[in-house]
Parts: structure tokens; sequence; C-alpha cells
């Protein structure tokens, strides 16, 4: 029995581990890498086609955005995940498929001017759709047989709709193991969510650390803050532009501006206008709406019983053409534009960073986590200009952050939910934060007595034998130098005109004998004059 650490090692995006008992494989999350790595990862241990299952956490895309691509590889497996963390996956990995191929059909553009081969998609929408026919939804509570001597568990985590933990025993020769693998653990100070459950106690914890080394602070107010910055902003004319994750964060927004707009805390109901521009968020949004027994905190599912709307309110306009997007940066009134991604990565809220980070009078409101190399990031460590669909803009809007809104536990929350065990696990893996996180948050649960450590990506743990088999050094990233890019560049140009000749030879196809030997005579004199 072995325990493979794959991605999200000493990185915060990528999520993978892959567990082994008996030559049966199952997998936990298969997330997408997100921002600048600065470790390389290890390939998987054994070829996609030979992963037996598949079970995820949730439904965000550094933890479930690479499973077309693992399908794409070979597996045709089940992939097993909450009720509602299938039906998000649905729309986020359409999503996902349909810019991987655009971004494919750009760079295949800009690739083929400068003589360079076509660049293919990591996965394509029919990958993502043969993906989605392998899932199947379980629900909080429940267990399963993933596979021959393993059974899992998903409970309740409180970090997105359809979140979990998993709980998983495994057993060979009759040695048995129990695992448990956090996803992402939850605030318990958000909105709409239920609070994480309990642990309980099991031998072995994966556990996250994205804010392994830091507070939140004290319980905050977070419409107090979002009034004021919208007051401010209003009063100078201009728009307050917030990058959201179109799912969890846009849905937790939105309740947070019901509340400002239905006490009328800026001005009266409809004074302002708020813009959904996403439609994955739209999309998700509807989910959010019809997923709620189960899901859902108290007070929230008070206010759905009495026929209340948390999500909705008067001045809300959802985008979803890219005509209604378009439109929003012609209207001149001042207004609140929520858009994906959250990390400005890629999707709408490009454009409106375009369209309003050059004037004083606007507004940039992260509210969420910002992956190192990230347009976010870098906004927020307080670049002066950035580049935006080949344009250099200058940053004169206002940059803010607001303390404290994240949909993950902080160092006192992460020690809380993992104390929360009437036994102490007997190894904690600390996994999902930035390196030095990571390495931070090892040291503090080592302090408080648990035997903790925090692998790099190849690390295997042998689970029979209580031992690691392999503790490997991390290996760095390289980063490619001009001189060497270019060398990569013209041999790229190099392989491509051997493309081009090879398609020469199949159209000279059925041409005369004569012809042909002289075509062939003069590949194969080129040939010998550059074997060297």
């Amino acid at each position: 029995m072995k325990l493979y650490f794959v991605g999200a090692d000493h990185e915060v995006t990528g999520s993978c581990h892959i567990l082994e008992t008996g030559g049966v494989y199952v997998m936990v999350d298969c997330g997408m890498e997100q921002g600048r790595d600065v470790y390389e990862n290890a390939d998987l241990p054994v070829p996609a086609n030979r992963i037996d299952a598949v079970l995820l956490t949730h439904a965000h895309m550094d933890h479930a955005g690479m499973l077309p691509r693992l399908v794409k590889d070979g597996f045709s497996g089940p992939i097993f995940a909450t009720t509602a963390t299938r039906e998000l996956c649905e729309i986020m990995l359409r999503d996902s498929a349909h810019i991987q191929e655009s971004d494919a059909e750009w760079k295949t553009r800009k690739a083929l001017r400068a003589g360079l081969p076509p660049v293919e998609p990591a996965y394509t929408l029919q990958d993502a759709e043969d993906a989605l026919k392998l899932f199947h939804g379980v629900s909080y509570g429940q267990t399963i047989e993933p596979a021959p001597c393993v059974t899992a568990r998903f409970e309740d985590v409180g970090h997105l709709l359809g979140s979990a933990c998993i709980y998983v025993d495994i057993e060979e020769n009759g040695v048995k193991k129990s695992l448990l693998f956090s996803g992402d653990v939850g605030n318990d100070r958000q909105p709409l969510l239920k609070d994480p459950d309990p642990v309980e106690s099991p031998e072995y914890v994966l556990i996250e650390s994205t804010y392994g080394d830091r507070l939140h602070g004290e319980v905050p107010d977070y419409i107090g803050p979002l009034v004021k910055i919208l007051k401010t902003t209003f009063a100078r004319g201009g728009n307050v532009v917030i990058p959201c994750f179109a799912v969890g964060r846009t849905q937790q927004m939105l309740y947070y501006l019901r509340e400002i707009v239905n006490k009328e805390l800026v001005g009266p109901a409809g004074s302002f206008k708020v813009y959904v521009d996403s439609p994955l968020a739209v999309e998700a949004t509807k989910i959010f709406e019809e997923n709620v027994f189960g899901y859902y905190d108290d007070e929230i599912m008070q206010m759905f019983l009495r026929g209340e709307k948390p999500l909705r309110f008067e001045g809300l306009t959802l985008a979803v053409s890219s005509d209604e997007s378009k439109a929003i940066n012609f209207d001149t009134s001042p207004k609140v534009i929520l858009s994906a991604s959250g990390m400005c990565e890629a999707g709408r809220i490009r454009h409106h960073l375009k369209h309003n980070l050059w004037e004083a009078k606007n507004t940039v409101v992260f509210v969420g986590y910002q992956a190192e190399g990230t347009l976010g990031r870098k906004l927020l460590e307080g670049a002066d200009t950035v580049t935006l669909f080949g344009e250099e803009i200058e940053v004169k809007a206002t940059i803010v952050r607001l303390e404290g809104m994240s949909g993950h536990a902080d160092k006192n929350g992460l020690i809380e939910w993992l104390s929360g065990a009437a036994k102490r696990p007997k190894k904690v893996f600390v996994v999902h934060g930035e390196d030095e996180v990571c390495s931070t948050f090892e040291e503090t649960l080592r302090d408080l007595g648990y035997d903790a450590r925090a692998p790099f990506s190849g690390a295997v743990y042998d689970l029979t034998a209580d031992e690691w088999e392999t503790f490997p050094e991390p290996v760095p990233v390289q980063k490619v130098k001009p001189k060497e890019q270019r060398k990569q560049d013209v041999f790229g140009r190099l392989l491509a005109a051997g493309q081009e000749l090879m398609a020469v030879i199949r159209r000279n196809e059925g041409g005369a004998n004569k012809d042909l030997t002289r075509f062939m005579n003069e590949i194969l004199n080129l040939a010998r004059k550059w074997d060297r």
C-alpha cells in the first residue's frame, strides 16, 4: 500500500495524489496548475489507463481541471463526487475545454506565422464530454467502494457548494489503513454554506495549507468596507471591478451586494447597477439556487423557505452573450462589475481591466487568493503597468484587497479542524500551499506535537511499512534563457519545414518515376550534407 504525491505539493494548484493497494490505483483530485510553477511535477506512477477510479473533493479547476486530459490519455474508470460537484463540473469542464481550444487556436495562428508547428490543446470539448460521462454522484455520509479493497466516504468541508473531505479505507493482505484527504478546508466565517464537519480519527491526514502561515483576523465586517469602497468610487464617477471566481466567490459577493442594496446602504435600491459578466458564473449561480437542501446553513435555508432569493436583487444584470459583455463598457454610469477569472489569467475580466485600470476614478477589488505569477498577484503587489492583449496598460485605478474574505480556513482554522479528531493521526502530510507556506505550516504542526511532513512532488510513502519509500529533493523548473529560447524557436521552424517537405512528398504521389527519383536524390543529398 502506497501513497504517491504528484501535484499541489509545495504549490497551491494542480492537486493530485494517488493511493495504491494490491495493484489497484485510486486518484484523489486531478487538478490544473495555475500561475507560475516553482518545482517540476512528477509524472503519474502508472499510465492513465491503469488508474481504476478518481475521487474528487470539489469542482474548482485546481482540483478538477485536468480530468478531461486524464480521459484523453486513456482513463476510463468511474469519477466519484458529490451531486453538486458533478453539476458544477458539467459547466466548468466544458468552459475550460472551450478555453483550451480557443487558446490553442490563437497560439497556432501565431506559431504558423513564425514558421512553427501548430499547438495542440491540453484537451478538447469532446474530452470534457467523455469525462463527464464517467461521473457518479454521491451524498455526504454515503460509503462507496470505488475499487476492490477500497472504500470511501465524503463529508462536508464547507469550502464550496458540494465540496468534501474524503475518508478512504484501504486493505491489502489483511492490513488496513485509513486516510483523510482534506481537499480545501472551508472558512467557517463565510456566508451561505455550512461550516466544515468535525474530523473523525484517521491514521493519516493530507491537509491543505493555502493560508497555513497567516490569520484572517477577527471576524470581518465584509459589508462595511465594501460599502465604503462603493461610496468612494461612485462619488468620483468610477466603476468597481471585482475579479471573481465564477464558482463560489461570485455567489458570496452577490449575497453581500444583495444586503447592501436591500438595506439601501449606498443609495436607493436600484440606484447603481451590478453586472455579473461571466456565462460560467451565471450557470453556476443557477446551480447554487437549485442545490439547496443539505448544503446551506440555517440562515440561508430559512430565506429559501420564505421564498426569498439570496442571490438576486434590484439592479442586477446577468451578461451572457459577448454583445452583452461589450455593452457594459459603453455604460457610462458608475457600476459594479463581477467577472471571471478570479486570478485575471483568462476570461472577460481581462477586457474589463483593460477598460478600467488606466483611470484613477476606478477601483479594482480582489476578494480571493492570487497565485504566484498571475496577473492578479502582480496587481496586488503594486505593478505600475501590465500587458493586456498586447497593449501596455498603465495602472492608475485604486487596487484593494478585502482582507479575510476567503473560502479557505486560515492557520488557526486548519489547526482547529485537524484537532477536532478524538485521536491524533499517526502522520500528517502538508500539501496545497506555496513553497514556504508548506514548510512553515509543517513546523507549526510539529511544534504542536504532530508528526508532520511537507513532501515534494515525486515522494512516495509506503503505508504498509509506515516509512518513506522515496522522499526526493525538489527539482526547480528550468527557465529558458532568451538565447536558448531563440535556439528552440529556430529548431521549431526547422521541424515545421520538415513537416512541409513531407506534405510536398505526399502531394507528389502518383508522379512520373523519373521526377520522383530526381526529387528523392535531391532529398538524400541534402540529408547527407547535414548528417553530422
